[in-house]
């Protein structure tokens, strides 16, 4: 659930001769990276260099000149522009030197005014951030339990009226493949843990499996799921990453934030065992029971838990999805931040380097002919070469400085 992890952001050093270490999903990934070649030093780049940004009314020093850092925040200029993707950079250079937010928001007008919210130093509705673009919309739950826009929130997506209508077909082959006992086997990290110190809250009983991650698509897992990764398509939801999450019986997930607001959480979930009301979701200060095929949306940057207080495992679909308040330019320049991470032959000055880094994430985004297991047809060509450290598992919110 959470994107939390954090593993460190500054990459200072040009030559990447040293371990890259990441967390894919909450799990360590220990990624050894080439040296990078970049390109000389512009003029353009050099005022780049000099250029300050704010954050909450606090001047953040510039980034490094010569570091990696400063080498994704030229790609982005060069791309989208310094203008339209200001509040990016901004970030950007917020996380490149540890600027951390943590305040109460309970007091804000998007967030649902609660008679009984707690006061500002008992409530639990304080975002918690280390991946933050200034001036987004913050609320706890962006939909009400009947599906009703919460406190001028927009009005309830497409996206989530398909992916309810689509609930029957992703359960019936959610459930035949998770009975079958050889999924293990067929699948690609099928129920990994969460297992950095960061990720440590959720306990030993929350577990995932992953369909996509960053924006890249687990090939081997959606061959399993054909149903379901057709629905999420057809859904058109903004989602950056998709995966299965169980949560064993009596277990809980501690307080925590995903510390990432530029993305949201949405849960389908596809089955809540016990009493109504034994499986919860706190977001803020307000309580949640999980309801079969309904779908939410809420902010993980805020402080929230969970827990499984029935005899049985609970199961859902979750998504991280863009901030609807992004702009398309700012979109595409956090998911040039991920893939720069994942590939840093982006950045480099080398044309044959710079090619292949773009032909992976060119394959690993495209969806692939999908041959369910067992099924028969022609798979699509594509040029071999996994995620590093093979693939995702548990996921943490997904910011710039966990993987």
């Amino acid at each position: 659930m959470t994107d939390g992890g954090r593993a460190s952001l500054i990459l200072s050093s040009l030559a990447f001769a040293s371990v890259l270490t990441q967390s894919v999903g909450g799990t360590p990934a220990f990624i050894a990276v080439r040296p990078v070649t970049h390109p000389p030093q512009s003029s353009a780049t050099a005022t780049l260099d000099s250029e300050t940004y704010e954050i909450d009314g606090t001047a953040l020093p510039p980034i490094r000149p010569g570091t990696f850092a400063a080498s994704v925040r030229d790609a982005i200029v060069e791309r989208y522009g310094a203008g339209p993707a200001r509040r990016v950079l901004a970030s950007w250079n917020a996380a490149d030197v540890g600027h951390e937010r943590r305040e109460y928001v309970g007091d804000l007008p998007t967030v649902r005014p609660r008679m009984d919210r707690p006061a500002p130093g008992e409530s639990n509705c304080v975002q918690h951030c280390t991946s933050y673009v200034p001036g987004l919309s913050i609320r706890e739950w962006w939909w009400d339990e009947d599906g009703v826009a919460i406190d001028g929130a927009p009005p309830r997506p497409s996206w989530a009226v398909d992916l309810e209508k689509s609930f029957p077909a992703i359960r019936e082959e959610f459930l035949a493949a998770t009975s079958d006992p050889s999924l293990a086997s067929k699948g690609s990290n099928v129920w990994a843990g969460a297992l950095t110190d960061d990720a440590s809250g959720y306990g030993m009983g929350w577990t995932t499996l992953v369909l996509m991650d960053r924006g890249q698509w687990d090939r081997t897992n959606l061959n399993l799921f054909p149903e379901t990764t057709a629905a999420i398509r057809k859904s058109g939801i903004p989602c950056t990453e998709a995966f299965f999450a169980s949560m064993s019986p009596g277990s809980n997930i501690k307080l925590h934030s995903d510390f990432t607001n530029f993305v949201l959480t949405s849960h389908l979930p596809l089955v809540v065992p016990g009493a109504p009301g034994q499986c919860r979701l706190s977001v803020g200060d307000e309580c949640r029971p999980w309801k079969e095929g309904s779908v939410t949306l809420f902010d993980t940057s805020i402080m929230h838990d969970a827990i499984n207080e029935s005899d049985e495992t609970r199961y859902i679909l979750m998504f991280r999805l863009w901030h609807p308040d992004l702009t398309e330019e700012e979109r595409g320049a956090l998911q040039l931040i991920y893939d720069c991470l994942e590939h840093p032959g982006l950045l480099s000055a080398d044309p044959g380097e710079k090619f292949m880094a773009e032909q992976q994430v060119a394959i690993m985004k495209e969806v692939p002919d999908i041959v369910p297991v067992g099924g028969k047809g022609k798979k699509k060509k594509y040029v071999k070469g996994k995620r590093k450290n093979g693939a995702a598992s548990a996921s943490t919110g997904k910011g710039f400085g966990a993987k």
